[in-house]
């Protein structure tokens, strides 16, 4: 396996393929990570994929400078700033709401990256860094790609089964496949971010926040909080042709004499999607799948999101587990899921004042960053596109929907342990019922994957979900005989003209 692009998405993706047990090479054209900080926030979501891999406590070491930061704040200048309510989960009923078993966390990209790399390299990868991807073939037998070692002036040639293109928003190897994109295109006028370093420890303790709306009218925009004491990015829109200092010690309104600006980067908010997300033996993720304004944190999330979905189905192909149509799958589920993100992303307001809006297409926030999107086709027996029952985004209201993740519930007094752990390198089945009676359910051998009885809410008795790697529901039904057969269909690719009765895939 081939991965090209070494930023927060190809890292997750080589994690994930090694997580998986396959061997894969990444190739990152730059000597080092991102020196940017970029994005910030990781989702609960995001971190059940960190979770799985056994590196979440990692991560959540990394963003140890920021673990109190969860507020947003405004006012007219930084010291005048005051901290905004913290929104906190609830249930329809009023009561605390916990979607899943990790927490959410604020960590820069150029802080996450080193340890992503890092982790990827432990875990087997093959990760080179000054090696660029400079062009590539695909057949029916596999890939031939072009490396270029810029360190050393070699050049070799690989040959892999497949190749993911992680490279970025403006992908050379979807240009080169010739995928165009859709979408709105700009969304509002051009953009500056301001990355600087200046000592205001001081003048936020007591009011630390995640991001900060500045609203001076000679110095408008967002102050994101990197480290939480020295490191900042200043958001504003315009070009990049200012008196930098000046203009973010009007919008700091205090002197912050050490102020050293670092850089000037000029960007465009756009809401892109790959018109496909697959070609042959090449997939295309994260950003180069997809770009998204980011007022919704969603777009590196979506991103490892897409990693998490394919690594599996790569793994399964390659292995022999799983015919070459189960790919398919891949473009099926987070096509939708990547056009979703976009425009939720779209349709946020930048006012952090605003608590609500008009627009009734926004989702909950959880539905966001709890994984509550419903994959409407793909590796799925009875999803929405199939008739089966349609998962809110209004509300987040989790029930093992065909197409979801599987909710979470603790599995232990000490909450060590989740239904999220349940799934995940390989397949299992949930149920409210003696497993004894679905372990032999099929009558030419033993159920081929573990069996865990579980007396939740949203699971009925006598129901059974099969969760897939990525602890998707891949089916859900009361017929102790399917689950060996959906199970064979799904990675034969024979669930593409698979029709089950209403009783044997619905409750």
């Amino acid at each position: 396996m081939l991965v090209a692009g070494g930023g927060l998405v190809g890292l997750t993706t080589a994690l994930v393929l090694r997580h998986h047990g396959v061997e894969v090479t990444l190739v990152e054209k730059r000597a080092t990570t991102s020196p940017q900080p970029k994005a910030r926030r990781f989702h609960r979501r995001t971190m059940e994929v960190f979770r799985e891999l056994g590196i979440a406590g990692l991560v959540h070491e990394a963003a140890r400078d920021l673990a109190e930061h969860h507020h947003m704040a405004a006012g007219r200048t930084l010291a005048e700033a005051e901290q905004l309510p913290l929104w906190l989960p609830s249930a329809p009923d009023g009561t605390y709401l916990e979607p899943g078993p990790e927490l959410p966390c604020l960590v820069a990209q150029d802080v996450l990256e080193p340890v992503l790399r890092s982790a990827a390299a432990e875990a087997g990868a093959d990760v080179r860094f000054s090696t660029e991807l400079t062009g590539f073939t695909s057949g029916p037998d596999g890939v031939v790609a072009e490396l270029h070692d810029r360190a050393s002036g070699r050049h070799e040639q690989l040959h892999v089964p497949f190749l993911v293109a992680a490279d970025g928003a403006h992908s050379p190897v979807r240009t080169a496949l010739g995928i165009g994109r859709s979408g709105r295109g700009a969304i509002g006028g051009p953009a500056v971010n301001v990355y600087f370093r200046a000592d205001l420890a001081e003048v936020v303790h007591g009011r630390e926040f995640n991001l900060c709306q500045i609203e001076h009218p000679d110095a408008p925009g967002a102050l994101a909080s990197i480290d939480g004491r020295s490191r900042w990015v200043f958001m504003a829109g315009g070009g990049t042709e200012r008196d930098w200092a000046a203009l973010l010690r009007t919008a700091l309104g205090v002197p912050a004499p050490d102020l050293e600006v670092l850089s000037v980067l000029a960007w465009q908010p756009e809401m892109l999607v790959a018109d496909r997300f697959s070609a042959g033996r090449v997939h295309l993720a994260g950003d180069a799948a997809h770009v998204m304004p980011p007022f919704a944190a969603t777009g590196a999330n979506t991103g490892i999101a897409d990693a998490h979905n394919l690594g599996w189905k790569l793994a399964a192909v390659l292995t022999g587990a799983a015919a070459p149509d189960l790919l398919d799958s891949y473009d099926a589920e987070r096509r939708p899921a990547g056009w979703f993100a976009a425009d939720q992303s779209s349709r946020r307001s930048a006012d952090l004042r605003s608590a609500a809006t008009a627009d009734e297409a926004l989702a909950h926030p959880f539905v966001l960053a709890a994984g509550g999107f419903q994959y409407p086709s793909g590796a799925l027996v009875g999803g929405p596109d199939e008739g089966g029952e349609i998962e809110p985004v209004d509300v987040f209201a989790p029930a093992g929907r065909v197409g979801t993740r599987v909710p979470h519930e603790w599995l232990d007094e000490a909450h060590t342990r989740s239904t999220l752990d349940l799934a995940g390198p390989g397949w299992a089945l949930v149920v409210n019922d003696d497993p004894a009676g679905w372990e032999h359910g099929a009558a030419s051998a033993p159920l081929p994957l573990p069996v865990h009885r579980l007396a939740a809410g949203f699971l009925p008795e006598g129901c059974a979900l099969l969760l897939r790697p990525d602890q998707v529901v891949g089916w859900r039904g009361t017929d102790p005989t399917a689950p060996a057969d959906v199970l064979r269909r799904l990675l034969t690719g024979a669930a593409k003209c698979l029709r089950t009765s209403a009783a044997a895939v619905r409750t």
